[in-house]
């Protein structure tokens, strides 16, 4: 009974006791006694509420279990009613034994509910990335059948099965990618601009004994031509190089130590007249003939290395390019660039020479064909001797023309 009935029960007797103390005499001793062990048996219900047992659930869980329970767990190795999570790893590789890395493991559990998961496992379906090693591991993973289903780009999918035990380390035997047979491959290919831009970024890095600027050249063959903003971009990365300005001062210094040009004087002031009219040559003839006229005639300035055949075809070759080369279209034609950017540079030099040096026409056909001159000259040593002493210039193959 609750504690409501156990309370009213005892009042309702002590109501009855009294009410038979007035019966008549002959049913007085019999009540009496009666009263007397009803009162007595039910008077421990009076002013108290009796406790319920507790009624042990069916299942009890392993942290609930009482010391000696755990003991005995414990001593067995293993708890009761339960199984240790386990790990599953392996690694993914292609036919020839390679590793392949990026490639997404899927782990499917086989006829796993969500109320047969272990705390940690959190989901029945779980994935994986391969590393760089093309190794992958799942942790935490409740024991029973499972299923490991692999995809990469360009390989056929793969699978796996297995069955991991309580407490287990699974390692998978090597999932091998094979090829797939139909792949559809989408090739983003570079426009001619930004492979010319790409092949100039390569001759920019290129010096003789890692400090002259040897930026004219290709020993690609079939090089990308370039455009007039390349062709000006690469003057102008020519003439602003410190060796260049190296070069001005020494030739300078040459010409000040044999008076050449005596209309410019001696000392500092000579020096300086020396080494500006040098510095102009030098733009102007790099600006006119490797990058404005190149850019109107639509020509290459650039030289390109041979670097196979005979030594007397390659030295025909070096000698001609000095009055040929190639236009933008790949084709051979006249060097009109180099030519008419020689003249011209000579022509632009009587307007700052001395008045007694300059010789008119003469002077500008003399600094033009100084300038051709050195133009072969310098092809000579790009085929024969440069390509040695250039430590970052690309390989060459000679089975290209």
């Amino acid at each position: 009974m609750n504690g409501f009935q156990a309370r009213t029960g005892g009042e309702q007797l002590g109501v009855s006791f009294a009410r038979n103390l007035f019966m008549p005499v002959r049913f007085k001793s019999g009540l009496i006694v009666l009263a007397l062990v009803t009162v007595g048996c039910t008077s421990p219900c009076l002013g108290q509420t009796p406790q319920q047992t507790p009624v042990p659930p069916p299942e009890q869980h392993s942290s609930e279990l009482s010391s000696e329970q755990q003991g005995s767990a414990s001593a067995s190795g293993q708890l009761p009613d339960r199984q240790l999570p386990g790990s599953i790893s392996g690694t993914v590789v292609d036919e020839s034994g390679a590793v392949v890395a990026g490639a997404r493991v899927r782990l499917a559990r086989e006829g796993q509910s969500t109320e047969d998961q272990s705390p940690g496992d959190q989901s029945p379906s779980q994935e994986a990335l391969s590393g760089d090693n093309g190794q992958f591991s799942f942790a935490n993973i409740a024991p029973g059948p499972f299923q490991l289903t692999v995809t990469s780009a360009g390989f056929a999918t793969q699978t796996s099965s297995g069955i991991l035990h309580s407490g287990e380390n699974f390692i998978v035997t090597k999932i091998a990618l094979a090829v797939a047979t139909a792949v559809t491959d989408v090739e983003v290919q570079l426009t001619q601009t930004e492979v010319a831009e790409e092949q100039v970024k390569v001759e920019e890095k290129q010096r003789v004994l890692g400090a002259i600027p040897n930026f004219y050249v290709s020993y690609v063959p079939d090089a990308a031509p370039l455009t007039s903003k390349q062709k000006f971009k690469l003057a102008w990365k020519t003439v602003v190089d410190p060796f260049t300005f190296v070069v001005v001062g020494g030739a300078a210094g040459i010409e000040q130590a044999r008076n050449h040009f005596s209309g410019y004087g001696q000392g500092a002031q000579g020096y300086g007249k020396r080494y500006g009219a040098g510095y102009a040559d030098t733009v102007a003839g790099t600006f006119i003939g490797a990058a404005i006229l190149p850019s109107l005639l639509k020509q290459d300035p650039r030289y390109f290395y041979k670097g196979s055949g005979s030594k007397p075809s390659r030295f025909l070759y070096a000698i001609a390019n000095s009055f040929i080369c190639k236009g933008d279209n790949g084709r051979w034609q006249t060097n009109y660039s180099n030519i008419l950017g020689s003249l011209a540079a000579g022509g632009i030099s009587n307007l700052y020479y001395p008045a007694q040096d300059r010789n008119g026409a003469g002077l500008t056909f003399e600094n033009g064909a100084i300038g051709i001159g050195v133009t072969a000259v310098d092809n000579l040593l790009q085929e024969f001797l440069i390509r040695k002493l250039t430590p970052k210039a690309p390989k060459h193959d000679p089975a290209k023309p």
